[in-house]
């Protein structure tokens, strides 16, 4: 998904999705993205300045054209040559994702490190920031929907189920199996994670979670996560006052 955030002195006006397609134009993605700011009342005009991230590099040129086609203005870029703050301590810095550098720019501006930090989407990634802004690397792993997505597809019998959290672990219907792997099974996946990290770290540390998909998962874990559905968002209004031309 395209997800919009509209912001106005720090406060989030409206948050937005638009589904990508990698075969829709810049002024199909202009026109969508223009009538998605109208139905939450912002007016173009109104529109001081523009700041992207993006992960998916076929669909981010038609979004970039798009949004220069609305608003009249190049937008800031996350990218190389623009001040994070972060000492990103990896073997290539280059390839870190912009979303993973955006949410750990807003999750320092609030908390202090040692960090581990969490957005579930398509993929869920997982990122461990130390004192000192060092930013050493995470884990990358299959999102929940998207293994749901498989499970279903790569199987004759099991259909596409919706993910929610059935009563219990043990479930005795396949719906629920299927539900319970995908809650349970990657609540699990959460903790065991964080207790491997904080080993390695040598230091218990502050977890903070992000995606549409954490808010069915982390009810479920042993762990105390903090889950704030907007730090993608605040990380690039941080980014952008930063940075601002």
């Amino acid at each position: 998904n395209l997800v919009i955030g509209c912001i106005e002195n720090d406060k989030i006006l409206f948050k937005a999705r638009i589904a990508t397609d990698r075969l829709r134009t810049s002024d199909q993605y202009g026109v969508e993205i223009k009538n998605m700011l109208e139905a939450y009342g912002v007016h173009i005009r109104d529109i001081d300045d523009c700041i992207i991230s993006s992960v998916v590099p076929p669909v981010f040129n038609s979004v970039k054209t798009g949004v220069i086609k609305v608003i009249g203005k190049q937008p800031m870029v996350v990218g190389p040559g623009l001040k994070t703050g972060l000492n990103i301590h990896v073997d290539v810095p280059s390839q870190v994702g912009s979303d993973r550098i955006v949410i750990a720019v807003a999750a320092l501006a609030k908390y202090k490190a040692p960090l581990i930090l969490m957005d579930m989407g398509t993929a869920t990634t997982i990122e461990v920031v130390e004192p000192e802004n060092l930013y050493v690397g995470g884990v990358i792993f299959p999102g929940v929907a998207l293994s749901m997505n498989a499970l279903s597809s790569g199987t004759s019998l099991l259909q596409k189920v919706p993910i929610e959290a059935p009563k219990k672990c043990i479930s005795n219907a396949t719906t629920e199996c299927m539900q319970s792997g995908a809650v349970y099974g990657n609540a699990a996946l959460l903790d065991g994670m964080i207790d491997r990290m904080e080993e390695e770290l040598g230091c218990k540390t502050t977890v903070i979670a992000t995606g549409g998909i954490a808010k069915f998962v982390l009810p479920m874990c042993d762990h105390e996560i903090i889950y704030d559905k907007d730090l993608l968002v605040k990380g690039l209004a941080a980014l952008y006052r930063d940075n601002k031309r």
